[in-house]
């Protein structure tokens, strides 16, 4: 970082209004000076708006941990962020059908969370299942027809696929199956979906790694 430019975190939060921009700010910096429960709340309502602040949002949640565990040892603003991600997870199904931007939005701020938020430097057990319930639903016939779903899907696994087949290998395993059979029955498929889906298949074959070859293939077609 070049001295003078503002932290990545500290960045995000130009999308806020003055006052939520102030209280994320101190949280930062102070988190024994604010709600931290109202921050989360702030965080994870936000990241349902907003696509682009869900895929960094975790970084952000990540720092307030840490400042947080450094100053009081205590995770208030750790238990939000859970208990409001399990809210929106009991809820899933109403969300997407209410919204799907905002499902969208949700699927990409869990697996962002599960990405970097450790304990004992491992990835948090109580994510893994949710995080894997989340990209079922994604691979279901009705979702593989919506571009939107397809490429969210794809995105997650390609960012946390990884580090959930380690924590559950079998459920990965179904997901792929489900994946497969939506490929190879493409009666409502876009093209686009088709080549993503693909993509992700030929990618957690060759161990989670794209070859030369596939980038140059895969990416060649998406920018035609």
């Amino acid at each position: 970082m070049v001295m003078g430019e503002p932290r990545r975190e500290e960045y995000k939060i130009q999308s806020f209004d003055a006052a939520t921009q102030q209280l994320l700010k101190t949280a930062l910096k102070d988190p024994g000076a604010v709600d931290l429960e109202k921050v989360a709340n702030v965080i994870v309502d936000h990241s349902l708006q907003d696509c682009v602040f869900s895929k960094e949002a975790g970084r952000m949640c990540y720092a307030i941990i840490q400042a947080e565990s450094k100053q009081a040892g205590q995770s208030v603003f750790r238990r939000g962020l859970l208990n409001r991600l399990q809210q929106e997870y009991q809820a899933r199904e109403q969300l997407r059908a209410r919204s799907l931007r905002g499902w969208v939005c949700y699927v990409t701020f869990i697996c962002n969370i599960f990405d970097y938020l450790r304990v004992n430097n491992m990835p948090m057990m109580a994510l893994v299942n949710p995080v894997y319930d989340c990209l079922f639903r994604l691979a279901q016939p009705d979702s593989l027809s919506k571009e939107e779903e397809v490429d969210c899907l794809v995105l997650q696994l390609h960012r946390v696929g990884e580090q959930l087949e380690k924590m559950n290998g079998q459920r990965m395993d179904e997901l792929f199956v489900l994946i497969r059979d939506g490929f190879l029955l493409p009666t409502c498929l876009s093209s686009l979906a088709q080549l993503l889906l693909l993509e992700i298949i030929e990618f957690r074959a060759a161990g989670w790694k794209t070859t030369p070859a596939a980038h140059k293939y895969y990416y060649s077609e998406v920018s035609d």
